[in-house]
């Protein structure tokens, strides 16, 4: 398969199929815009010592076309220890932003205090890879390595699977580890999905990350959960691992309406 994105300039990018989200070969999955996105703000040209993602936002502003996109970044608060930045996603046949992100920066180092409790469920080979819903299209879920370790989309109720990008992000280089977890954490819905996807939509309007540390190898592993209210509102959650323990949390917003 071909990676997430073609570069077409320093700033612009062909979307290619494997983007395509599980609702239809036209629109993005919430991955791959979201580690787009982390990777503009990782590429920021800044002073002084190296940062890393501690916090990222994702507000998907409308569907993330599978099409052309232009990339725009800035840093919004500098700071000596912090730092705010910001990336868009523009759609460019339309000419406006589809896609937007927050990210606040923090030093990169590795003298911080020792991790406690929370250890990996698992591994990847205890996992076994199981098929997606029949009403689902693939692009994005075949471009996933998937290793159940219990549950399914198909068997409403929290879920934990493994994870691997078979595909690079941008043709040509290597997928980040803070990329990498942005790229598979938006699925966290869908593993655990509390609703019939044959009958609901269940669509994140934006995702929130806290990152711990960048996730080590190839894998990352996401235990989710969904709660749904009496309306139109659900909310996912996960914890998200490699082999060495727990490295991020996250959130999502979503909007559940009958198919």
């Amino acid at each position: 398969m071909q990676p997430f994105y073609v570069p077409d300039g320093p700033a612009t990018f062909t979307s290619t199929p494997s983007t395509a989200g599980p609702w239809g070969p036209d629109s993005q999955h919430g991955g791959p815009p979201a580690a787009l996105l982390t990777r503009a703000v990782e590429r920021l040209e800044r002073a002084g010592a190296a940062r890393v993602v501690g916090r990222f936002t994702l507000e998907l502003l409308g569907p993330v076309p599978v099409g052309p996109l232009r990339v725009e970044a800035s840093v919004v608060r500098p700071g000596r220890t912090v730092e705010m930045c910001e990336a868009t996603a523009y759609d460019v046949r339309r000419d406006r932003p589809v896609a937007r992100a927050t990210a606040w920066m923090f030093p990169a180092h590795e003298d911080g205090p020792v991790q406690q409790g929370e250890p990996r469920p698992h591994s990847p080979a205890d996992g076994v890879p199981k098929p997606p819903p029949e009403s689902w299209s693939g692009g994005y879920l075949d471009a996933v390595d998937w290793r159940w370790i219990s549950g399914a989309v198909t068997e409403p109720g929290p879920g934990v699977v493994w994870m691997r990008p078979t595909v690079g992000l941008v043709e040509g280089e290597p997928l980040g580890p803070v990329q990498r977890l942005m790229a598979c954490v938006d699925s966290a819905s869908g593993v655990s999905a509390a609703l019939d996807p044959a009958e609901w939509n269940f669509l994140n309007t934006e995702l929130t990350v806290h990152v711990l540390r960048p996730p080590v190898g190839e894998w990352v592993c996401v235990e989710a959960e969904t709660s749904l209210g009496s309306g139109s509102v659900g909310v996912a959650t996960s914890r998200v691992y490699d082999a060495q323990g727990l490295v991020a949390r996250s959130a999502q917003a979503l909007l559940v309406v009958r198919r």
